[in-house]
């Protein structure tokens, strides 16, 4: 019997053969990334516990794979997918998402999350007890893993709780004389062997005299630093290494089985003001004022500019459809048949079929948008939605009503809970128009340049002008972001025929002169080299180049051979 087909029946044995998939239709919707990132693996294995994933990778260790750890792949940079060619052991993916067991500790005080817990399935959980997740908008709506925003230092639109991050987890790695470890940094004691510690886990038997209150579970600090507005450097950013340690911002350098994270009381009823200004100034102003001068701050600040509202209206439609009237949960299950459809129709030649008919679909319906906000787009280029607690509704109200006084550079309005609901999926949907935009219009659109920077905090000049040499090659340029964090996605759509590495490489230059500092919360992926201290914090948890080689546009040989 030839080796892999051996080692294919040895995962069986751990898995079920149900759930280890080696047909490239079948495993399209793993190895391919939801914006970038493709390519080959030799079998993407989805174990139903916690032990099993523990008994897959020591098969895949001991066998000498690679392991490409993946939950939602829900990632923008490709950072849980295989990276085309050019690895030296073959690959196989490991997807969590039937590992997705949330325990409450303390009453709901924190959570212990399994690999596979989804945001929205967190909320769910918290909503009664008057509590929520680290994250409750963005990556959440597509189904994003709890585990993956804290692998990837994601989230970050509520203004007050920063990137995802603990300290707090329980993981294996390899050492550097290639043995298998799992480490317990829970806090919570749970035996001593492997196995033994993982089926507890999964039971969920421990009690309240196991768990060790104490540790860091959450950046505490995120609220004081944003403040820092004359700062000269960013609030938060990928390789920022106050904000590195084991699981978070391991990039999948390690097999992390589970976390654990504070929760967050409810900020309770909420209120939405809409901004629409044609002077960027207006917007840096009033970022200063509060940030500076309010007591309590906004739960989310975000921007869009006129050009990417025009782009999400249009090509963003059926996701905001999908959304507002099925909610987020069936959000998976449309993504699996939209990658299973993509993949028998490229078979016979036809490319982004699901994406045209959809686009096709959503022009049956009728304006999605409310009337207020296709007025400010009528008026102005710029729109900040500000979200904030019902207590501080009238103060923001007069504070609002007093800067626009006597000015004509722009307005603003309270949105009604409909509307508010509204505007923030518009602001969300942004990310996917991108990507939509792309495949419709292939033929003058070499490939879709996505950047996620994170300015310096005292930036003044935070809305880009492009030199005349990198606008050439643009064709259409969307710019939204967590606006009093300073961070902004700035996706480029790049002319048919312009070499997009060589746009990407004047386009960091420029980044690079203002001092800015990239990626902010997406992670380097496929997509950025990771900064010097980021590729050591790499190698440093996995010496040998077991998991995920090639991140960070790093080697993907064995033992970081570069030759």
């Amino acid at each position: 019997m030839p080796d892999h087909a051996e080692f294919i029946e040895s995962l069986e044995g751990i898995a079920g053969p149900k759930n280890v998939l080696t047909d490239d239709a079948k495993t399209r919707r793993f190895t391919k990334g939801y914006r970038y990132g493709a390519g080959a693996v030799l079998a993407v294995v989805r174990p139903r516990s916690l032990v099993e994933l523990w008994r897959v990778i020591s098969l895949c260790v001991a066998s000498d794979k690679i392991i490409i750890m993946q939950a939602a792949n829900t990632g923008l940079t490709g950072g849980s997918t295989p990276d085309g060619d050019g690895y030296d052991r073959d690959v196989v993916m490991i997807n969590t998402l039937l590992l997705d067991k949330v325990h409450l500790l303390g009453d709901g005080q924190q959570v212990l999350c399994q690999p596979g817990a989804t945001l929205y399935r967190l909320e769910d959980m918290l909503r009664p007890l008057g509590r929520e997740p680290h994250s409750v908008i963005g990556s959440s709506c597509i189904g994003a893993s709890v585990v993956g925003g804290v692998c990837n230092n994601s989230g970050g639109a509520l203004v007050q709780r920063g990137p995802a991050y603990t300290e707090l987890s329980l993981y294996a790695h390899v050492t550097a004389e290639g043995q298998l470890e799992l480490i317990n940094d829970l806090g919570i004691a749970l035996g001593n062997n492997p196995e033994e510690i993982l089926q507890r886990l999964d039971d969920g038997a421990f009690t309240g005299q196991d768990i060790q209150w104490q540790g860091t579970a959450s950046d505490s600090e995120y609220a004081s630093h944003i403040r820092a507005v004359d700062a000269e450097t960013p609030a938060r950013f990928n390789a920022d290494p106050r904000r590195l340690h084991t699981a978070s911002g391991c990039a999948g350098k390690i097999a992390v089985f589970a976390v654990r994270l504070d929760t967050f009381k409810s900020a309770g009823p909420r209120r939405m003001f809409y901004i629409g200004t044609n002077d960027t100034s207006d917007l840096s102003n009033i970022r200063r004022d509060i940030l500076t001068g309010f007591e309590t701050l906004p739960i989310s600040a975000e921007y869009m500019h006129a050009e990417a509202y025009d782009i999400a209206e249009k090509y963003g439609k059926d996701i905001f459809l999908a959304i507002h009237y099925l909610g987020t949960r069936f959000l998976p299950v449309i993504y699996t048949i939209k990658s299973r459809v993509d993949a028998f129709f490229e078979k016979i030649g036809r490319t982004g079929f699901s994406d045209r008919f959809l686009q096709g679909l959503s022009k049956c319906f009728p304006a999605h948008l409310p009337p207020c906000m296709t007025a400010y787009r009528k008026s102005y280029t710029h729109y900040l939605m500000l979200d904030i607690t019902a207590v501080d509704a009238e103060k923001m109200q007069t504070h609002l009503s007093g800067y626009f006084a006597g000015r004509d550079t722009g307005a603003f309005f309270e949105c009604t809970a409909v509307e508010a609901k509204k505007a923030q999926l518009h602001r969300f949907v942004a990310a996917g128009a991108g990507v939509r935009y792309r495949v419709l219009h292939a033929d003058a659109v070499e490939d879709i340049l996505a950047l996620d920077i994170a300015l310096r905090r005292n930036d003044p000049a935070w809305f880009e002008t492009l030199p005349d040499d990198i606008a050439q090659d643009v064709v259409a340029k969307l710019y939204y972001g967590h606006f009093f964090c300073h961070v902004f996605h700035q996706d480029y759509l790049i002319r048919k025929g312009a070499d997009v590495s060589a746009v990407k490489s004047r386009m960091l230059a420029t980044l690079d002169t203002r001092r800015a500092e990239y990626p902010a919360e997406h992670n380097v992926g496929h997509v950025y080299k990771a900064k010097d201290n980021l590729a050591s914090f790499y190698q440093g948890l996995d010496p040998c180049n077991v998991f995920n080689p090639g991140i960070g546009k790093s080697t993907k040989k064995k033992d970081w051979q570069t030759t």
